[in-house]
């Protein structure tokens, strides 16, 4: 596929071409509780939540590895800030994962511990994208990884964002801001999936 190749020539440029031998990653992106204040606003796929559930119970079961991002944000009064409760993982993040990554960027691959450092030093060229928001550190990661070399593939259902107001005094809402987003990441950095196939698929 043509986003397959421009991923190897990216990778091959920045001398980090991952071994592919590795069962692929499951990264689970900021499912954190702050996520569930209001003051985000509307959101879309209300089944997200879910789907990350049966991906963590399915790569549990296949015994593949399993990577949590946390965000501990910086901003003042943030939902997301370290010490409070929205901090906190959601109940579905469940288990312990091969590597927690903690972040204040929107890439996972900008985090602590080095994502890339530990994904190549596993063997591991294949990674699936999940979590908390699509369009934003879900697609960062996903952009990043492709650049990276990764074969990424972003499974949108199992993701979800809010309505956001855009530069022109309108508002989009969650539902197209996934939808550009997919649009984005297809067969450019990513291969976009949804949880039934990654489950039938086996992954």
């Amino acid at each position: 596929m043509a986003h397959a190749r421009r991923r190897a020539s990216a990778g091959q440029a920045a001398g980090t071409v991952p071994c592919v031998s590795a069962s692929p990653a499951l990264i689970v992106i900021d499912v954190q509780r702050g996520f569930d204040d209001p003051v985000w606003g509307e959101r879309d796929n209300p089944a997200c939540e879910a789907n990350i559930e049966a991906l963590i119970a399915h790569w549990r079961v296949q015994g593949r590895p399993l990577v949590y991002v946390r965000h501990d944000s910086g901003e003042p009064g943030s939902s997301l800030a370290p010490g409070t409760p929205g901090n906190a993982f959601k109940d579905v993040i469940t288990g312990e994962p091969d590597l927690l990554v903690t972040k204040t960027v929107n890439s996972s691959f900008h985090g602590e511990p080095d994502l890339q450092a530990w994904l190549d030093g596993e063997g591991i060229g294949t990674v699936y994208v999940c979590g908390i928001t699509t369009n934003h550190c879900c697609e960062t990661t996903a952009r990043v990884g492709g650049n990276l070399g990764y074969d990424v593939r972003f499974v949108l259902d199992a993701t979800h964002t809010f309505d956001r107001p855009d530069p022109f005094g309108g508002v989009v809402s969650a539902a197209e801001l996934a939808r550009v987003t997919a649009t984005n990441l297809h067969e450019e950095f990513a291969t976009v999936v949804d949880t039934a196939h990654v489950l039938r698929e086996g992954a």
